[in-house]
Order: structure tokens, then sequence, then C-alpha cells
């Protein structure tokens, strides 16, 4: 099972799965702001948001984070990698570098950036993630994202 993950160095400095379109509607980013006890004006009141230069509300950046999980799960197979279990490791540099407005739709980008075996039967990969919003020029954020693999 080892040799299929073998197989992926050869893919490093490769995009490896581009995700779906999903919309962050203000309904998703009240729920976020409920889960987190974050309710900043410019999360969850329109009416204020409206007055500030962001003109709207705007999800928060772990919001947009946070769905790195699911854009991973729906974009990138690893059924043919026998993973019994994969973990979130962390990141080594997240960038927020534009607002994501209530209604805009983001998708994911993923590049491999390294991956290896750490011990037997456990690999580590890193991946550097850009969640691109729909009709902007610059992305919501750039992440290098780690996870671990127990085969």
């Amino acid at each position: 099972m080892s040799d299929k993950l073998d197989d992926m160095t050869e893919r490093i400095g490769e995009t490896v799965g581009t995700s779906d379109w999903i919309t962050i509607d203000q309904a998703m980013i009240d729920k976020f702001a409920d889960a987190t006890h974050d309710h900043q004006f410019i999360h969850v009141n329109p009416e204020m948001a409206s007055y500030t230069p962001l003109g709207g509300t705007v999800a928060h950046g772990f919001l947009t984070l946070s769905l790195l999980s699911h854009f991973h799960t729906t974009t990138i197979d690893a059924s043919g990698l026998g993973v019994k279990m994969a973990l979130n490791y962390g990141s080594d540099r997240v960038r927020f570098l534009t607002p994501v407005r209530a209604g805009k739709r983001v998708r994911a980008h993923f590049k491999l950036l390294a991956i290896g075996e750490k011990r037997p039967g456990q690999w580590q990969q890193t991946l550097e993630c850009t969640i691109e919003i729909e009709g902007e020029d610059k992305p919501a954020l750039v992440a290098e994202w780690i996870n671990q693999f127990f085969v």
C-alpha cells in the first residue's frame, strides 16, 4: 500500500485537485459566529457593515480556512491509497488576503508540496491550499496545510 503513496512523490509541485464552488451565505456566517462566539458586526450585521470599506458583511477568515477539510474530502480521492485514517496536523503558514463577502462563491486549489513516510505506516503530506473567490483577482487565502495518513 505504501507503494501507491510513494508514487505520490512524483506529483510534488503539481496541482492535485480543484474543488467545486460553494456559496458562503449570511446564514453560514451567522452559524459560524454562533459556534465561535465571534459576533463582530462586520460578520453579522449587514446594515452596520454596509458603512465600512468592506461594503457589507464578510465571512470570518477562520470560516474560510475551516472549509479546507470539506474541500479536501470532496476533491482528493485517497480511496486507492490504503489510508485507514487521516488527521489534520496543522499549518505552517496561513495568510488571509481578500475578505469573502456574504453571497460569494469560493473553491479550493490544492498543490502537493511534500509527502513522505515519517515512520512505518504513518505518512505526512504538505499541501499549498489556495481558496479562490469567484470574480476576484486575489484569493481569499493561501495556506500550507499538513495532514498525516495512517495505512
